[in-house]
């Protein structure tokens, strides 16, 4: 890599040198679960046999969607310094981080959209737009052109004008969304976690194949490593503990027979059945 090449790659990643001084101010704790990711898997064949397809990642967007809308207390933001505020959002918008290419290109970086209202989106809906942004021209993607002016500003000025973008509670909504979502389940990654700048940051892995306890007896389904990073100053570890309780509960009740994977658009996570134990399926032992 030319010296050229080398500053053309250091002002790509000036705004998120910006957004990590900015994020030492946060408290992430980290938590993580085991998702029987059986119904999503046949799910997605099915579809796939009618000529559609559907990322892991888009069930993640749809399920943090319906349950961040039925736990708003985990869909705010902390405000204030002297005096600290929580406040909420009224809508979901998710930050997706996406690979944006080959490590072999000497240029490799990771693009961030927003996608707005994902409460609201049903999957074909959130897979459209995960295709857009991951496919996309990067110049495209929502929030390029403000990338771009943080790159060509002296570094202290981009930081200062990146506080201050993020100091507006609406600003940080469209800039960081009220919730994030990474994956790098393209890699034999089980777990690993991450702070977006939100109350709750979502992580994904592979799946992978793993014995777990259905009933008496033992079988083997296709698992996923979910891990969420809550931000203390927002959220306490019990509601945290509960969101990621709700978000195993639906992606494990998506059924391939159901419109979406679930049963509508509008469904919240307070009207799925009851939790059947371990006839759900529970990995019998942690995976190496």
């Amino acid at each position: 890599m030319t010296r050229q090449d080398t500053a053309r790659a250091d002002r790509a990643r000036r705004h998120t040198r910006y957004f990590l001084r900015w994020a030492r101010a946060a408290a992430p704790v980290h938590l993580g679960a085991d998702i029987d990711m059986t119904g999503v898997q046949a799910h997605r064949a099915a579809a796939s046999a009618e000529g559609r397809r559907y990322s892991v990642v888009s069930y993640l967007l749809y399920a943090a969607g319906r349950v961040l809308a039925d736990h708003p207390e985990a869909n705010a933001t902390t405000a204030g310094g002297i005096v600290p505020r929580t406040l909420r959002y009224e809508r979901v918008h998710a930050k997706l981080a996406i690979d944006s290419g080959s490590a072999d290109e000497g240029r490799r970086a990771v693009r961030v959209a927003v996608l707005p209202d994902v409460d609201r989106l049903d999957l074909a809906g959130i897979q459209q737009l995960v295709d857009r942004y991951r496919n996309g021209a990067a110049e495209d993607l929502p929030g390029a052109e403000g990338v771009r002016r943080l790159g060509r500003l002296p570094p202290p000025l981009g930081q200062l004008a990146f506080r201050t973008a993020v100091s507006s509670r609406a600003r940080r909504a469209e800039l960081l969304g009220t919730v994030a979502v990474s994956s790098l389940g393209h890699r034999r990654v089980d777990t690993f976690h991450s702070y977006g700048g939100t109350a709750v940051t979502l992580t994904a892995g592979r799946i992978a194949e793993v014995p777990v306890a259905r009933a008496t007896r033992v079988a083997v389904a296709p698992v996923l490593r979910l891990g969420l990073t809550f931000d203390h100053r927002v959220l306490d570890g019990a509601a945290a503990a509960d969101v990621l309780d709700d978000l195993a509960l639906l992606l494990e009740a998506c059924d391939a027979a159901l419109p979406g994977g679930w049963d509508a658009p509008q469904r919240r996570s307070g009207d799925r059945p009851a939790h059947q134990g371990d006839q759900s399926g529970r990995p019998v032992a942690p995976r190496g």
